[in-house]
């Protein structure tokens, strides 16, 4: 497996969860991720984040390949051509990180709700990433942990925030500053079934695959700060991070849960130009809308002309 670029070289990624179709706000994110890539240059990775097993499903990886290739959208390296582009695969990574955070004293841990555990293995939602200031689990004594342990309730493991500010110099809105002890918390790095979480096992896997380029929806602008710190703190370099805005709906920002228009049924009414070029206008990439391929757009490519407002469809 050849897991990093050629020095110097600009390296973005897809990286979708397989829990569903790809739907028409996945579609945006992924064409502002490929466009920004290919307009520098710079290769393409797709990651698939398949960590818990539970919400994943090989169908749904078959068929967000084949809606990505049939919008335009290729790739350089990664699932499926390439072993261990899946996160499934790459257990023994997230554990070595985890051990190293372990060692230097920043993970404890947590016998908090089940429900806030089982969701840290995916990408925070709208609603899940509430600051979860002060967790009492850090302040256990050691016979208290071990009192639980013989009850047989296995932890699940937390990352001690770091109590300062961060800053990001996000490539579309701007200087994002934040300090993660005080406004984010301390997040789960590894549930008490032993999966490990979406914080933890995205920043092994840009640091480990060389991303330079990291392009996604703003909603995950939050986590930008804690990622770049465990990225630096694990001995690697942070991506530049540009969050895009979100296509939202009746029910707020468009989600494979809400069961948002998705690309079965995109792809059996219009073809991938329309939806090129519809994304391309509702995005701020051209002034009307016509059909247009995704790789027309590439010279003409700007953050300049992307909205920072979110847009309703």
């Amino acid at each position: 497996m050849t897991e990093k670029s050629t020095a110097g070289q600009a390296v973005g990624r897809f990286a979708p969860s397989p829990s569903g179709y790809l739907h028409l706000g996945n579609l945006l994110s992924a064409l502002l991720a490929w466009l920004d890539i290919r307009s520098l240059g710079g290769e393409m990775v797709f990651r698939l984040e398949d960590l818990d097993p539970a919400r994943s499903d090989p169908a749904f990886a078959e068929a967000m390949a084949e809606d990505l290739r049939w919008l335009g959208l290729d790739w350089d390296r990664g699932w499926p051509q390439d072993p261990g582009y899946a996160q499934s695969e790459r257990t023994a990574l997230y554990e070595e990180a985890f051990q190293t955070l372990k060692e230097q004293g920043l993970a404890y841990p947590c016998w908090c709700s089940r429900s806030k555990r089982l969701a840290a293995a995916s990408a925070p939602h709208p609603g899940e990433q509430e600051a979860d200031l002060g967790c009492r689990c850090s302040r256990m004594s050691q016979a208290e942990r071990e009192a639980l342990l013989k009850a047989g309730r296995n932890p699940a493991w937390k990352l001690n925030s770091p109590d300062q500010d961060i800053r990001i110099n996000d490539g579309h809105y701007g200087l994002f500053i934040q300090n993660p002890a005080r406004e984010a918390g301390d997040c789960i790095i590894r549930r008490s079934d032993g999966v490990y979480a979406y914080q933890l096992a995205v920043s092994v896997d840009d640091m480990r695959m060389g991303i330079t380029r990291v392009v996604r929806g703003r909603d995950l602008l939050a986590s930008a700060p804690r990622q770049k710190w465990l990225i630096e703190t694990l001995g690697g370099r942070a991506p530049d991070y540009c969050h895009s805005p979100l296509l939202t709906g009746d029910k707020g920002k468009l989600s494979k849960r809400l069961g948002s228009l998705n690309t079965r049924t995109l792809r059996q009414e219009r073809r991938a130009e329309d939806v090129v070029g519809e994304l391309a206008f509702l995005c701020g990439l051209r002034d009307r809308r016509e059909a247009v391929s995704a790789k027309e757009l590439i010279p003409e490519f700007s953050w300049e002309k992307v909205t920072k407002e979110d847009i309703a469809v």
